[in-house]
């Protein structure tokens, strides 16, 4: 009989620890399939994003892909420079050109806009050939040819603008050369880190500078260009004096980064330099001002 109720209370002692132990354990938040901690850690996350300077990625290899805003409105408008690395040198130098024109010009900045600016998208590529990843001069561009068209790929040997997701093919064109797309669409940590960022910031138009062709290209992905798209083209290209173009019909594209975010609905256009050396600065101040007075409120 003792040892029936020794058994008896053993089992009311669990049963009474295991009542208070779910009492005080948390009730897990329905938020869409997330806990309160992740929802927690995306807000984080987003507040992060809207600090002056943001690592945004790192390159393959392994250096920091960082992008750069001015003014705390709710539209967002995104530049950027140097997807081909010390290539196309002189579009990572026009970036930083405006970004420094922000800086010192804060109040053309209208009160709706956040400006981001990614100055060097590929800084494997940009290291080839001026030796640093972040702030250079023209006077710190290798004289070796060969070396400046290694800059064009990054630390995996890909072009960056034939690994997004529009016609992406594993191999692509470069005017009369084969170049490497990457073993599929996003594979290369740089153009996925530009993906997760677009798709977290949701820009309202995206401006790409390349070189060099001299005009101002719209950007498609089969559905036609956005209404929205035709008219950032037009405005770039009156303000600026470039020649306004439809498409890039030079050769075959592949994996295009501006093609894509048509592909998802982003207005994006190309802007292309007249040559690799030059930032034609004023043509391109005249053109981002009016893009930010095109989304003023």
């Amino acid at each position: 009989m003792k040892k029936t109720y020794f058994v008896l209370a053993v089992v009311i002692i669990i049963i009474i620890g295991a009542y208070y132990y779910f009492q005080s354990s948390p009730t897990p938040v329905d938020n869409g399939g997330q806990t309160a901690t992740t929802t927690d850690q995306t807000t984080d996350q987003t507040a992060d994003l809207n600090k002056p300077e943001v690592v945004i990625g790192k390159s393959a290899g392994g250096r920091d892909i960082m992008a750069y805003n001015f003014g705390s409105g709710t539209t967002s408008l995104l530049f950027i420079g140097g997807i081909h690395g010390g290539y196309e040198w002189n579009t990572s130098l026009v970036a930083y050109k405006l970004m420094d024109y922000l800086k010192a010009n804060p109040n053309v900045i209208p009160g709706n806009e956040k400006i981001t600016i990614i100055p060097v998208l590929n800084p494997d590529g940009l290291i080839k050939v001026v030796g640093t990843s972040s702030r250079f001069t023209a006077a710190d561009v290798s004289a070796d040819k060969e070396v400046v068209v290694s800059g064009r790929f990054n630390g995996n040997n890909v072009d960056l603008n034939r690994n997004f997701d529009c016609d992406w093919q594993t191999t692509g064109k470069w005017q009369d050369k084969t170049v490497s797309g990457g073993s599929a669409s996003f594979s290369e940590p740089e153009s996925l880190a530009l993906k997760n960022f677009v798709e977290t910031i949701k820009p309202t138009a995206v401006v790409v500078w390349y070189s060099s062709a001299g005009g101002v290209f719209s950007s498609n992905c089969h559905d036609g260009i956005l209404p929205e798209t035709s008219v950032l083209t037009k405005t770039f290209s009156s303000a600026s004096g470039y020649r306004a173009f439809e498409e890039f019909n030079f050769y075959e594209i592949t994996g295009d980064m501006v093609n894509w975010l048509a592909k998802i609905n982003v207005p994006a256009i190309s802007v292309l330099l007249t040559n690799h050396t030059d930032t034609e600065w004023t043509k391109n101040q005249a053109g981002a001002e009016a893009i930010l007075k095109l989304y003023a409120k």
